[in-house]
């Protein structure tokens, strides 16, 4: 597993593989992080081992810079430990009878000589501060030390790409927001690409620049983090960045006409014209909730049935079905009490035409 300094890292990823429901083209510039979001089944993982070489497309290609490590056409096919690809799951997988500083240096023993690759290994440890860990075995190691020294043993590889596939999702609580602080600073001072796989919107805004929202096989969303999250267009995006999603087709002017003819007013981004694709993004804390059907100003009154009402800080969320979807509201306790929500009530969903956003899609 090698990398030369200098050498371009752009992963350029287009590959069907239809058991798994897979087909999509992806790319990473070089030096960058980009995550991979998506609904659990999206193909995220699956994306990953393409680029791992773990799973062979039916149809597709997987390019490094200009190094070709998968051409169906042309039945190219690296093998794994010489694509210059880490991969990092979830479990560390730590060689169980090394000590840590022989599980770092165990790639680069393949290129130097013992002393040179203790010498990495007791740097990489250093950087993921874990030096003192280094004569311990891993089973004498916590959660949180054995991703450390897995990060360790995966950069110490010197590999063009790596790939974090959800390494924080089996870690405690605690020990997350340290270790997601030490990837960032270690991956943004080295020179590999990386992607992240993950389904924690903290993982996306602190760790890449940009972001690929898988669904069902297929990119329904990409750009940089911010973009999405501030303006999602894809259902997942949206519950991840606190909002709700409304699809539906452009009528006249500002409005989205969804499901059960419910009329959405709002304001046009980029309107693409009567009768096209397009959403209304909503936050939960525009919405108000009434137990009868208000009058006067308010553009969108949406009838809806409560399914959820939970405690959200100070305040609580309530998740309602209606015709166009299901829709949330952040309210006070205060109101929740007062209008005695509960699972299977009647309400009425009231948002401002000023706080919807219209988006058009591709769908």
């Amino acid at each position: 597993m090698t990398g030369d300094t200098g050498t371009d890292t752009t992963i350029s990823v287009r590959a069907r593989v239809p058991v798994r429901g897979l087909d999509l083209s992806v790319t990473a510039p070089a030096g960058s992080v980009l995550a991979l979001l998506g609904p659990n089944g999206a193909g995220k993982s699956t994306l990953v081992h393409v680029v791992a070489g773990l799973v062979r497309p039916d149809d597709g290609t997987v390019r490094v810079g200009t190094r070709t490590l998968t051409d169906t056409a042309s039945r190219v096919h690296v093998p794994p430990h010489r694509r210059g690809v880490a991969l990092l799951a979830q479990d560390p997988l730590l060689f169980p009878h090394l000590t840590v500083r022989e599980n770092v240096a165990f790639a680069p023993r393949v290129r130097h000589d013992r002393r040179r690759a203790r010498a990495i290994a007791d740097d990489w440890l250093a950087r993921v501060e874990a030096h003192d860990l280094a004569d311990r075995l891993p089973r004498q190691l916590s959660g949180g030390q054995a991703q450390r020294v897995a990060l360790a043993r995966a950069l110490a590889a010197d590999p063009d790409v790596l790939l974090l596939d959800e390494p924080f999702a089996a870690m405690d609580a605690d020990a997350t927001p340290a270790l997601r602080r030490l990837v960032r600073d270690v991956v943004s001072g080295s020179r590999c690409t990386t992607m992240v796989v993950t389904h924690d919107r903290v993982d996306a805004l602190s760790l890449a620049d940009d972001v690929v929202v898988l669904d069902g096989g297929r990119v329904v969303e990409e750009g940089p983090v911010a973009d999405v999250l501030a303006t999602p267009r894809s259902s997942f995006a949206a519950a991840l960045a606190g909002t709700t999603v409304i699809h539906g087709v452009f009528g006249d002017g500002d409005t989205l006409r969804a499901e059960g003819d419910t009329v959405v007013h709002g304001n046009a981004i980029d309107h693409p014209g009567s009768g096209r694709p397009g959403i209304a993004s909503i936050a939960p804390t525009t919405v108000s909730v009434f137990a009868v059907r208000p009058v006067g100003s308010p553009r969108n009154v949406i009838p809806a049935r409560i399914e959820e009402v939970d405690a959200v800080g100070s305040g609580v969320r309530v998740t309602a079905r209606a015709a166009p979807g299901v829709l949330a509201a952040d309210i006070t306790s205060a109101a929740a009490t007062e209008l005695d929500l509960r699972p299977g009530s009647e309400v009425f969903l009231v948002v401002k035409a000023t706080e919807v956003r219209l988006y058009p899609t591709r769908r």
